[in-house]
């Protein structure tokens, strides 16, 4: 019951403070407006200047954004491509892939390829890191303090009971960090820090997500009475990381179990000292919290994709509903205050049939094109 790999199943089937926003004006209505409706399941999107990269994981591919809502490849091949992410001044490129044994959901590959100035490619291997390191071994997951009866159930159902972190590495999303850079691991349950010559370093492991067995959730589950009140600690399965203009990484996490809401709304948003690693909790309740944005005021924009729609953060860690948007997987900023939105196709056989898009939701102040060299 690898939390990671829940995530793809999911959509295969269906003291720490924020910079205060520049000004208190009111949030424009969002607006928007489809830029392309070529894509299968855009996991990450990426904005520099006025090009918009895209990691598409069903179509194993990396791209930009052509005109009229074509897709124009820049690394095709690149099984599970997920994460995507520039330099800050558009001369490099990074993305992640993963292989997937998608009749056990089993990773067998994963890891960070860049493009640096000059040509030059790297590709560091998060999977053979994890391997040899398996930092989140240090967190126990599964019951607390659980009963002989709620033991023998778990056991009948498959589900572990109790256990430490597993090997396992899928490199799902990355962002620039000066100039190294960091990837959020969903089964490793870690941020990697990655140098630009492809060294990897473990910048910080999520703790624990524990969760109270409810009545309702027990028998959602098939779950013995004996197993009401009982909480059980999941993994933190990090989505998406980005840097704040504080400083500080800003995580989605997307606790591993039934990703419904039969337990409750568990995603969450973390800010974390890149300095220290350690970790605050600033909202909860999201579900299905798969990506995030922080925009130039400093406000942060969460994806939930079960429950289609995203989410507006404040500094305090108030939430407000900012867009409805079905099967929306992806959300990211650009420098310039646009605001952009990625939902995977629709495969959902009861629903008609829908391609996955990138969406424009906020224009912002145009800027030169960057070109990569």
């Amino acid at each position: 019951m690898r939390a990671a790999h829940l995530l793809v199943a999911g959509l295969t089937m269906a003291g720490l403070t924020l910079a205060a926003p520049v000004a208190a004006t009111a949030q424009p209505k969002p607006d928007p407006r489809v830029a392309s409706s070529q894509l299968a399941a855009p996991f990450n999107l990426a904005v520099s200047g006025d090009t918009v990269y895209v990691a598409d994981g069903f179509a194993n591919m990396v791209a930009t954004l052509g005109p009229n809502g074509s897709l124009i490849p820049v690394a095709v091949d690149q099984p599970g491509a997920a994460g995507v992410a520039t330099s800050s001044d558009g001369s490099a490129l990074v993305w992640t892939t993963t292989v997937t044994d998608m009749g056990t959901f089993t990773n067998t590959a994963s890891g960070l390829h860049l493009w640096v100035p000059g040509g030059g490619s790297v590709y560091a291997d998060t999977f053979a890191y994890e391997s040899a390191h398996n930092p989140d071994q240090v967190n126990h997951y599964g019951l607390v303090n659980p009963n002989q009866c709620a033991l023998d159930a778990f056991a009948e159902m498959g589900i572990p009971a109790s256990y430490t972190g597993a090997i396992d590495s899928h490199a799902y999303s990355v962002t620039a960090l000066g100039h190294s850079w960091v990837v959020a691991d969903a089964g490793a349950n870690a941020l990697w820090k990655v140098s630009p010559t492809g060294d990897i370093s473990t910048l910080a492991v999520l703790p624990p997500q524990p969760t109270v067995i409810t009545a309702g959730a027990a028998s959602a589950l098939g779950l013995p009475d004996c197993a009401i009140g009982l909480t059980y600690n999941f993994e933190p399965v990090p989505t998406d990381v980005e840097v704040g203009r504080d400083g500080m990484l800003y995580v989605t996490t997307l606790p591993g179990g039934p990703e419904s809401d039969v337990l409750g709304a568990r995603g969450s948003l973390w800010k974390l000292n890149p300095g220290t690693g350690a970790a605050m909790k600033l909202a909860g309740g999201f579900l299905g919290a798969t990506n995030l944005a922080i925009d130039k005021s400093g406000q942060i924009f969460v994806a939930e994709y079960f429950a289609g729609r995203i989410t507006l953060v404040k500094a305090s860690g108030k939430k407000s509903h900012y867009l409805d948007l079905p099967n929306v997987v992806a959300v990211e900023s650009g420098r310039d205050g646009s605001l952009w939105a990625g939902t995977t196709m629709s495969l959902d056989p009861s629903q008609p049939p829908m391609p996955g898009t990138i969406v424009k939701i906020k224009d912002g102040v145009p800027m030169a094109r960057t070109v990569l060299r």
